[in-house]
């Protein structure tokens, strides 16, 4: 349980990031995602996912 809720925390801090460092630029990155078709935001989320569970992979079995 104390896992998840670093991880979520983790989370809440990186997703929180850009509206506090960059609020104007940040505002600029949603007016292009909203123009991207629904097939490249849904790449983009694959590629997120994949890259988060190698990342998770390797500081599981390798860092360990």
């Amino acid at each position: 349980m104390e896992t998840i809720l670093v991880a979520l925390g983790l989370i809440l801090i990186l997703e929180g990031l850009p509206y506090f460092a960059f609020p104007t630029l940040f505002k600029t990155w949603i007016a292009r995602i909203l123009t991207l078709p629904e097939s490249v935001l849904r790449v983009y989320g694959l590629a997120a996912m994949i890259i988060g569970l190698l990342l998770i992979y390797l500081a599981r079995r390798v860092l360990l």
